[in-house]
C-alpha cells in the first residue's frame, strides 16, 4: 500500500489551495502531525527504572507466542495457510492481549538500554531550538508564521497585518488543542477565506487520517456550529468568502466526493459538486495560485484528470481540461488566460505545455504549445508558476535542479547548488505576481535552509538557516554520492554522510536506509537525529534503488509491478558494494525501511538474512497477497498498477514470489525491531503483528525479534515535536547495542 500517504506526493506540485504548513512552518520543525511513532512518556519506552537484565536473563526470556487459528486462502489452485489471519481484529481482547504483550517483551528485552535510550533522547532534543518562529509568509494583507514555546509540543499559528506595528493574532494554540487527546493532529492544509475572516480546517484525533472540519471567525475567537466528519481535511474557498468546498471520504479512507458548504446552512443541504465512482481514483483539491480557479484532481497510479471550477462563479459545473485516458498523468496550474501543464503523454520525463482557456472558460487542446520539451536524460519533476515567472524543477543524473524562465523572454537560468548530495524543493510561494520565489536547501550536512531568490537579478537572500544545538558544526561531517553496480550491470546511487575524522577504508559500523516505490525519490536532507549514530563512529547512506524517480521515469517504472525485485537486488548490491570498498564493516551493517521501505526490508530478510546484522522495519508493508486482495483496505484498488493485482494470475505468482509475509522460512535471521500502529490507516497494524507471530514460529536462531505497537498512533506515528524522538532513541538504542556500544 501507499505508505507514504497517497498517491499525490508523486507528482503534486509545491503550491496549494490554502495557506499549507510549509507556508507557516520553518522547514526541518515537526509537523503537528509528527512522524515517527511513539507511545507517551509513560508507556513501554520508558524503562528507566526498570531492573537491568543480563545476558543470560535475555538468553532465558521467553517471547510471545501467538496462537495459530488455521486459515486456507485459495486462489489459481494454490493454497496458503494463514495462522494468523485471526488477528485482522482490532478490537478482540486476544489480539490487543497480545499486543500488548510483544510490547512487554520490548519493555522487559531491551530495559538494559533503558540509560542510553535516555541519552540518545536527550542529546536529539537538545539539538532543537525551544523557543522558534518560522519565517513570516505575506497573503493577502497579513504575514503569517508559526512560532514554539519552550518546553511545548506543538505549534502556534499566528499572522499579523502587514501594517507597522500590527498586533499578534493566535489562530490556533495546537498545545491547547491537543490537551486530552492521546493522538492529535492539525492538517497540514488549512484555509483562510478571501475576506480574512474565516479559517476552515481538519481535526484527527484518532490517527485513521479522517478529518472533522471545523470554522472558526477569526475576528473573535468562537467557532461556527458548522462541523463536517469524515472528510480529507484540507478545505478550499470559494472568492466569495462564504462558500468552502471540501473531501469526503468513503469506508476504505478514499476521498471520493467534492462538495460546497455555504456558512449559515445546515451541512445536511451541502450540494455534491463532483463524485468520483472509479474506486481505483480518489480526488484532490487545491486552489490555483492566480486565485482564478478551484482544481479538483481524480488520481490513481497511472493516469490523472483535473477539472477546474471558476473561483468567482463557484456554482458553475467543473470543466475538464482533458478527457480521462489510461496512463496519461498531468498536473496544471492556470496563467493569464491559459492552463500550465505537466504532462507524460508521448514523454516519459514529462514536458511541460500551454493550454488556451477560451472566453467561457472552455479548455482549447488543438492550439497547445509546447514550453519545456520531453528530454530522455532529464525529468520534469514540477513547477512553481508566477505572473511573470516560471520555476521548474528537473532531476539530472540523480542531481534536482531549480530552471527559471521568464515568460517576457531571454535565457533561461539555473540556480546552482555546491553539495555533491542535497535536497531542495519550493517552500512558500503564495503571492501570483511575486518577484521573489522562496525555496528551500539541505543535504546530508547542510541543516534546512530558506532561500528568497530573486527571479529577475538572480541575487539570492538566505532568510533563516535550521538552528542545531548540543555543539553541531556541518564543517566536521563528509557527504558523497556513490555508484554501485547491481546484478544486472544498472548503476545504483548512493549518498553516504560520516564525520570527517572517520577513517572510511578500515570498515565501520554503517546504517543503510532506502524506500524504493512510487516514485518517490529518497532525497539526501539533513537529519539531525542521524548525527547520534555519525558521532559514534558510524556511516549513514541512501541507496537510491529503483521504485523511486531518482534518475527518471524508467527508474521508477524498473521497480515496480513485474520488475518489483529490481528494488530488493538493488538494495543488496549496495549493500555489498559498501562493505567491497570497505565502507561498511561485515559484522557492523544494518538496514532500515519503513511503509513500502518495510517491504523491502522484509524482502531483503528472506533474500540475503546473512548480509546484515540487524534491520529496523517501520510499519511495513509485508503481507502483499492477502492486502492487495482485500478492496476494503484502503488505498488497495489504487494500487493494483504499483504491485499488481492478484486476481491476475501472472501478477499473483510473481507478489507471492516476494511476498515477505509468505516467504517466511525455517532459517536464521538477524536481529529484527519492527514498529507498528493499532490505527494506521496505511499499513493495518496487523500485518506487522503477523509477520512477527510468523517469523517466531519459523525462524531457527536466537536472535532478537522485537515488535512494538503505538497502541493510539498510526502510520504517522504520534504527534508532537519532542515525543516522536523516543522511538528514534529506541531504534538507535537497539543498533547501537547490537555494536556493543553502551553509550
Amino acid at each position: 500500500m501507499n505508505k507514504s500517504g497517497t498517491l499525490f506526493f508523486k507528482m503534486k506540485v509545491l503550491i496549494t489551495t490554502a495557506i499549507l504548513c510549509a507556508v507557516f512552518m520553518w522547514p526541518g520543525c515537526n509537523s503537528d502531525s509528527s512522524e515517527g511513532g511513539v507511545e507517551k512518556t509513560n508507556n513501554v519506552l520508558k524503562m528507566d527504572n526498570v531492573k537491568k537484565m543480563d545476558n543470560a536473563e535475555k538468553t532465558t526470556l521467553v517471547p510471545p507466542q501467538a496462537k495459530k487459528v488455521e486459515k486456507v486462502l485459495t486462489l489459481h489452485g494454490n493454497s496458503r495457510i494463514d495462522n494468523y489471519f485471526w488477528m485482522n481484529q482490532r478490537d478482540n481482547p486476544e489480539v490487543r492481549a497480545y499486543i500488548k504483550a510483544e510490547n512487554d517483551y520490548v519493555r522487559t528485552y531491551l530495559r538494559h538500554t533503558a540509560a542510553l535510550r535516555g541519552k540518545l533522547f536527550k542529546e536529539i532534543i537538545d539539538r532543537i531550538k525551544q523557543v522558534d518562529s518560522s519565517v513570516p509568509v505575506l497573503y493577502n494583507g497579513y504575514y503569517y508564521y508559526h512560532r514554539f514555546e519552550a518546553g511545548r509540543e506543538y505549534r502556534i499559528y499566528c499572522r499579523k497585518r502587514n501594517l507597522e506595528g500590527a498586533k499578534e493574532e493566535v489562530l490556533f494554540d495546537v498545545n491547547q488543542l491537543a490537551e486530552g487527546h492521546a493522538f492529535f493532529s492539525l492538517q497540514e492544509t488549512f484555509s483562510i477565506s478571501g475576506d480574512n475572516n474565516y479559517v476552515a480546517y481538519g481535526v484527527d484525533t484518532i490517527s485513521r487520517r479522517k478529518y472533522t472540519l471545523y470554522v472558526k471567525d477569526l475576528r473573535n475567537g468562537t467557532l461556527l456550529p458548522e462541523t463536517i466528519p469524515n472528510t480529507g481535511g484540507t478545505p478550499v474557498w470559494a472568492n466569495d468568502g462564504k462558500t468552502f468546498f471540501y473531501t469526503l471520504k468513503d469506508d476504505t479512507l478514499r476521498e471520493y466526493k467534492i462538495l460546497y458548504h455555504q456558512l449559515g446552512t445546515p451541512v445536511s443541504r451541502d450540494r455534491v459538486v463532483y463524485h468520483e465512482k472509479d474506486p481505483a481514483y480518489y480526488v484532490t483539491l487545491e486552489k490555483s495560485l492566480s486565485e482564478k480557479y478551484i482544481m479538483f484532481t481524480c488520481i490513481s497510479s497511472l493516469a490523472t484528470q483535473v477539472f477546474a471550477v471558476d473561483a468567482d462563479n463557484h456554482r458553475l459545473p467543473p470543466r475538464a481540461l482533458f478527457a480521462r485516458e489510461k496512463e496519461h498523468e498531468y498536473y496544471a496550474q492556470h496563467h493569464e488566460g491559459r492552463w500550465l501543464i505537466r504532462s507524460n503523454r508521448n514523454a516519459p520525463n514529462y514536458k511541460l505545455m500551454a493550454l488556451p482557456v477560451s472566453a467561457s472558460g472552455d479548455v482549447t487542446s488543438t492550439s497547445i504549445q509546447e514550453i519545456v520539451p520531453h528530454r530522455d536524460d532529464v525529468l520534469i519533476e514540477n513547477f512553481v508558476v508566477f505572473k511573470d515567472y516560471l520555476v521548474v524543477k528537473e532531476r539530472r543524473e540523480g542531481m534536482q535542479l531549480l530552471r527559471v524562465i521568464n515568460f517576457a523572454g531571454g535565457n533561461d537560468h539555473y540556480i546552482t547548488f555546491d553539495d555533491p548530495t542535497y535536497a531542495v524543493f519550493a517552500s512558500a510561494n503564495r503571492t501570483y505576481d511575486s518577484k521573489t520565489f522562496r525555496y528551500t536547501y539541505s543535504s546530508l550536512t547542510t541543516p534546512l535552509t530558506v532561500y528568497q531568490f530573486h527571479l529577475g537579478s538572480h541575487e539570492r537572500d538566505r532568510l533563516k538557516q535550521q538552528a542545531i544545538g548540543n555543539g553541531f558544526q556541518s564543517s566536521n561531517y563528509q557527504s558523497q554520492w556513490i555508484w554501485a553496480t547491481a546484478d544486472d550491470g544498472t548503476r545504483i546511487p548512493i549518498s553516504l554522510v560520516y564525520k570527517k575524522s572517520l577513517k572510511k577504508d578500515t570498515g565501520n559500523p554503517l546504517l543503510l536506509y532506502a524506500y524504493g516505490a512510487y516514485g518517490l525519490s529518497s532525497d539526501a536532507e539533513f537529519n539531525m537525529q542521524v548525527l547520534s549514530l555519525l558521532d559514534r563512529g558510524f556511516i549513514y547512506s541512501v541507496a537510491h534503488v529503483r521504485g523511486g524517480m531518482e534518475l527518471g521515469r524508467h527508474w521508477y517504472e524498473e521497480g515496480k509491478m513485474m520488475k518489483k525485485k529490481n528494488t530488493f537486488t538493488d538494495f543488496i548490491a549496495c549493500a555489498r558494494h559498501l562493505i567491497n570498498e570497505k565502507y561498511a564493516q561485515p559484522d557492523k551493517l544494518f538496514a532500515r525501511g519503513g511503509s513500502a521501505g518495510g517491504l523491502l526490508m522484509g524482502a531483503i530478510l528472506n533474500m540475503r538474512p546473512d548480509l546484515f546484522n540487524g534491520v529496523v522495519a517501520n510499519v511495513p508493508f509485508v503481507d502483499v497477497i492477502t492486502t492487495m486482495l482485500d478492496k476494503s483496505i484502503p488505498l488497495t484498488t489504487s494500487e493494483f498498477n504499483e504491485w499488481g493485482n492478484p486476481e491476475n494470475k501472472e501478477h499473483f505468482d510473481y507478489m507471492l514470489s516476494y511476498s515477505p509475509y509468505d516467504n517466511v522460512a525455517a532459517k536464521n535471521y538477524p536481529p529484527l525491531l519492527v514498529t507498528s500502529g493499532l490505527y494506521d490507516s496505511q499499513v493495518q497494524y496487523f500485518e506487522p503483528t503477523k509477520w512477527v507471530a510468523r517469523l517466531r514460529s519459523k525462524k531457527t536462531d536466537n536472535n532478537p525479534l522485537l515488535l512494538y505497537t503505538d497502541m493510539s498512533g498510526g502510520h504517522d506515528g504520534a504527534t508532537g515535536r519532542f515525543n516522536k524522538f523516543r522511538e528514534t532513541a529506541l531504534t538507535y538504542a537497539f543498533i547501537l547495542d547490537l555494536c556493543g556500544i553502551k553509550e
